[in-house]
């Protein structure tokens, strides 16, 4: 799975100020994002508000990411929901229009069995002669897949990654690319000979992470300076913060979708100050 590259930005969303998706910002941001550490992208996925796009808005938007992708980038197009009929139609819809590979969500709310899940990710990958990466967030779903359930899925012809944001099971599992859930668990995930990470940070300061990639005997130092990173962009609802500060840096992503809102103007200080303690952001032009 190295193809996909080691540091895949999961790519925030940009909406005009009718909360419309903002092509050109996002093509903008693409570009920027490309030029300062980024391998590739996941596009439409939780960070990029797929849960309040409609699969016209998200197939569109993985359709643009794909023509506009920057020379030698890759595109993995987020095409999990909780209903497998649907997750089926935008693996196959988002495999046409040429992304590199799907990332497919546990499906949420429902909490289904263990066979319901693999019959679920059966029917994924059937739809896609290009890799799947499986995206494993009980936090967010309500539904864990253990590192047992994961090499049973690993199994099935075309799973060949997980996003593991489950920091207590991290781990390798046998014929699984293992990409970090979590910027905390970056550096984590490349000691143990992971394959990267799915990452939000990588946003605001790529570089240092690609440092992360490129010089490992001094990865848990920059680690260490990037905890207050990590901790600001998740002080509340992802993407909220990660907004705030692509805005703050010019980049004009707009708002937020409800039932999420753009930060408050204390959240948006602890913002400003950690992109000025990064040097990111001086207080002259803040």
């Amino acid at each position: 799975m190295s193809e996909l590259g080691t540091i895949l930005t999961a790519i925030v969303t940009p909406f005009d100020e009718d909360l419309r998706v903002n092509e050109e910002s996002f093509v903008a941001l693409m570009q920027h994002l490309a030029e300062n550490g980024s391998d590739g992208f996941v596009v439409a996925g939780t960070t990029g508000e797929a849960s309040t796009m409609t699969g016209e808005e998200q197939l569109g938007l993985i359709e643009l990411a794909v023509a506009e992708r920057p020379a030698g980038k890759t595109i993995v197009a987020g095409t999990g929901t909780n209903d497998t009929r649907q997750a089926v139609h935008l693996t196959r819809r988002a495999t046409e229009l040429g992304v590199d590979a799907t990332l497919s969500v546990t499906p949420y709310y429902n909490r289904p069995s263990r066979l319901g899940l693999r019959r679920h990710y059966e029917a994924v990958a059937a739809a896609t002669d290009k890799p799947v990466l499986l995206y494993n967030i009980p936090a967010r779903t309500g539904t864990n897949m253990p590192p047992d359930l994961l090499a049973e899925l690993a199994q099935i012809d075309g799973i060949e990654g997980v996003k593991q944001a489950n920091a207590e099971e991290l781990g390798p599992i046998d014929g699984l690319a293992l990409y970090a859930g979590d910027d905390a668990t970056f550096a984590r995930t490349l000691d143990i000979g992971g394959a990267g990470g799915i990452t939000v940070a990588s946003h605001i300061v790529g570089n240092e992470m690609r440092r992360m990639v490129d010089e490992p005997e001094r990865r848990a130092e920059i680690d260490a300076s990037l905890r207050d990173v990590y901790s600001t962009l998740f002080m509340t609802a992802s993407p909220t913060p990660t907004k705030a500060a692509l805005n703050l840096l010019g980049h004009n992503v707009g708002g937020l979708r409800l039932p999420l809102v753009e930060a408050t103007d204390e959240e948006t200080e602890v913002v400003r100050a950690m992109l000025e303690r990064h040097g990111l952001l001086t207080s002259a032009h803040a």
